[in-house]
Order: C-alpha cells, then sequence, then structure tokens
C-alpha cells in the first residue's frame, strides 16, 4: 500500500470522480493534450502544495501562478510522465521523491486550446526546489494549506470582459484563472474549505490584465 498522510486520504479517493464544472469541460477534439502536478508536501509550516510564478515574457499565461505542467510530449507515456518531467525541469524538484497517488478528470482550458490532466502527487522525500528557465518560472513557493483556507485571502476577481472567478493572495502572489478554480475546487472536494466572504470582489490588477491580454 502506498503510504500517505490520513489528511490527504479524503481528497485522493474523491479526486478521480471530481466533478467538472461546465467551463472546464473539452470539446470533443481539437485541443492538445496537457498534465500539472498538484503536488503536497509537510513543510516547515504544516501541509502545502507546490505553486510557480510564469515569467512575464511568456507568450501563454505570462506572469500568472500555476502549478508545474506543460504539454504531453510523446516520450512522456502519457499524462503522469509529463507532470513529472515539467515539474523538474521548471522547479527543479527530484521525480524520484514524488509518490504519484491518482489522477483528476480532464479539464479544459480555454485560453491556451489545452485539455489539462491534473496528476496528484505526495511528496514523501522533498527536494529543494527553484526557479527553473528564467524564461519560464519566474519564483517557487511552497504554500500552506492553511494559508489558501484562510478565508482572509480568499476574494474573487472580475476581468474587463466581466468575467469572475476565484482567487487567492498568498505568498506575494494574486493566485487566480485555472489555478486558482483548481485550488478551489480542491478545498473542496478535500473538505478543507472555510467559510469566506464570496461578495468581496475586485477587479484585477492592470498589470494581471496586460498580461493576459497576450494570450
Amino acid at each position: 500500500m502506498t503510504e500517505y498522510p490520513d489528511w490527504l486520504r479524503e481528497f485522493v479517493a474523491a479526486a478521480p470522480a471530481t466533478e467538472v464544472p461546465d467551463h472546464f469541460r473539452p470539446p470533443g477534439n481539437g485541443a492538445r493534450a496537457a498534465a500539472v502536478l498538484i503536488l503536497f508536501g509537510e513543510g516547515p509550516e504544516g501541509p502545502d502544495l507546490l505553486l510557480l510564478q510564469r515569467a512575464d515574457t511568456m507568450r501563454k499565461h505570462a506572469g500568472q501562478p500555476a502549478f508545474p505542467g506543460g504539454g504531453i510530449d510523446p516520450g512522456d507515456g502519457g499524462p503522469v510522465g509529463a507532470a513529472l518531467r515539467e515539474a523538474a525541469e521548471e522547479t527543479g524538484l527530484d521525480p524520484a521523491g514524488v509518490t504519484v497517488l491518482t489522477t483528476m478528470p480532464e479539464l479544459y482550458v480555454s485560453h491556451s486550446g489545452y485539455r489539462v490532466t491534473p496528476v496528484i502527487g505526495w511528496w514523501h522525500e522533498p527536494s529543494a526546489v527553484a526557479a527553473g528557465d528564467p524564461q519560464e518560472v519566474a519564483s517557487v513557493a511552497r504554500v500552506p494549506i492553511a494559508e489558501l483556507t484562510d478565508p482572509a485571502n480568499r476574494l474573487q476577481v472580475r476581468s474587463p470582459s466581466g468575467w469572475v472567478g476565484p482567487a487567492f493572495r498568498v505568498r506575494n502572489m494574486l493566485v487566480w484563472g485555472f489555478t486558482a478554480g483548481v485550488v478551489h475546487r480542491l478545498l473542496q472536494v478535500a473538505g478543507w474549505a472555510r467559510p469566506w466572504d464570496e461578495s468581496r470582489i475586485e477587479d484585477l490588477p492592470p498589470e494581471a490584465i496586460d498580461l493576459a491580454t497576450r494570450e
């Protein structure tokens, strides 16, 4: 039996059957397959989640906080291989220290045209992490789950198009868009979500809008 903490068991059991919201449902065809690594660990400040901030120079999703990940290449063997490879390239983590527990249903990212499989991992032997290629990654952070569930760090953001979605202010990052939507959902599925003020809606800051319009 794979060893991982009791606090993760409810989420791991429920993750494969997680309901996909309508706006994340993949189209029938035409989208490229990709994967992200949702990596849980036990850090100095308790249970945490690995996130990175993409470089401002990227063509797509510039400047946005994200999970490590990217497109699935022929040599990856599928979503798990792609998620681990991309995480190693982007953050320098050692894949040998990661136990893959399960996957979540595929999600569609309309802006980039990717069908993304979230791969759930347990960091049984953490390694040092840092930004890999500075043209792709600006910073890497282990974000405590307690900070993500803290109502003071939760809000919704509104884009100029009128779209409104969940967001988090953690570790000097505004986490929004696809990544925030996934974090919001996993907190619900795991039973970790706490009540927060969903009427707290802020406009996306100008710098985020400028970066988003490059997509």
